[in-house]
């Protein structure tokens, strides 16, 4: 029998707000902190809601979402710069797990979809199993604010990085990225003109499209890195000049641009509707490192898989036939997805990652909870 279930979503765990009436829906749920904006919709296959009433989405009828059972999308924007080796996204918990027989099949399993993942499941206080970001997701979109595109949108997200060299930032001499006035972003809107306000659930049409669309002589980004053969050879020899171009109005910077040329070089040769490619690519932590987002960077995700049956009953499903009836296992505590940032060395973190900027949480209702 599938368990009932309740979703939450806010940006830490104390702020989260149901949003079970949303899910199965196209309607968002609304995002907003000091240091993160954005709009989450979530999908589960089969779901059986607090009331017990099966609720089932379009997204699952969909020919590219074969065997998928559920998924979480986000959209939104750091409203302060962070390096993409810095934002994570993973599970944590508040106490330890139940684990199963079978948990290192699992993990391997886990490595072998991501290299990038690191993890301590096996904690006796909080255990967690994160990666970054960039590397992890399997349906990933960069846009600059003006370009943002509606969300959620009617299509399948797929991946997207005609624009993500525009974040490339420039390196010092001892190959350290560094945050810079030369970089490639094209300026916005300030920060403080797309504030969504508190959280609550929103409308089918994007705010970072409804407020980017009002501003006059924006230019879409169907001209930004993509294409192939020649084509894509002469949007890398446009980008690069202006690159070169920074650099030239910047020679009395210490700062080098070698580095950044040649990051820039490098993404714009990925073909950019490429999951794998892009994947495999921010596998490396330099390449992360040289990316940097900020409020004028709009991220699209959709995290989904096909590995966790909710309906009919609660089950993990592994590549050659292994399977684990997961309600043996679930104690009952949430099943919390966040983005949050790495930890900084040195700094007193009283949990094992960094500041959660947002979060969706997966809970078992039980017949004493209304």
């Amino acid at each position: 029998m599938a368990p009932r279930l309740r979703v939450l979503a806010g940006t830490s765990p104390e702020s989260m707000v149901p949003i079970t009436s949303l899910v199965n829906t196209p309607t968002p749920h609304k995002l907003s902190s000091r240091l993160f904006e954005g709009q989450v919709v979530a999908h589960i296959q089969g779901l059986t809601d607090e009331s017990g009433n099966v609720r089932d989405s379009e997204y699952f009828g969909r020919e590219d979402k074969a065997g998928i059972t559920w998924s979480i999308q986000v959209q939104g924007r750091f409203l302060a710069s962070q390096s993409a080796d810095d934002v994570l996204f993973g599970n944590t918990f508040d106490r330890p797990l139940k684990l199963p027989w079978g948990t290192s099949a699992v993990l391997k399993f886990m490595h072998y979809i991501d290299p990038t993942l690191e993890n301590d499941l096996t904690s006796s206080t909080k255990p967690w199993a994160l990666s970054p970001l960039i590397a992890t997701m399997p349906n990933f979109q960069h846009s600059l604010l003006r370009d943002a595109p509606h969300f959620p949108p009617k299509e399948s997200i797929k991946d997207d990085t005609r624009q993500l060299y525009r974040a490339v930032v420039e390196v010092d001499e001892h190959g350290n990225p560094v945050p810079s006035s030369n970089h490639l972003h094209v300026p916005t809107r300030s920060p403080s003109s797309l504030s969504t306000g508190s959280n609550g659930s929103g409308t089918s049409s994007s705010s970072f499209h409804s407020a980017s669309s009002s501003r006059s002589g924006g230019s879409s980004g169907s001209g930004d890195g993509s294409g192939s053969g020649s084509s894509r050879s002469s949007k890398i020899k446009q980008a690069m000049k202006k690159v070169n171009g920074r650099s030239k109005k910047s020679r009395t910077s210490s700062v080098s641009s070698s580095g950044r040329e040649k990051s820039v070089a490098e993404l714009l040769k990925l073909d950019p509707t490429s999951s794998s490619q892009r994947r495999s690519y921010f596998a490396n932590k330099a390449h992360r490192e040289a990316v940097q987002f900020g409020p004028e960077d709009v991220i699209t995700t959709d995290f989904c898989y096909g590995f966790i049956n909710f309906a009919p009953a609660l089950s993990l499903q592994l590549p050659g036939g292994i399977s684990f009836d997961l309600m043996k296992y679930w104690d009952g505590q949430p099943v919390r997805f966040v983005c949050c940032l790495r930890p900084k060395e040195g700094e007193d973190n009283t949990e094992p990652w960094g500041e959660i900027l947002w979060c969706v949480s997966i809970e078992m209702v039980h017949d004493d909870i209304s």
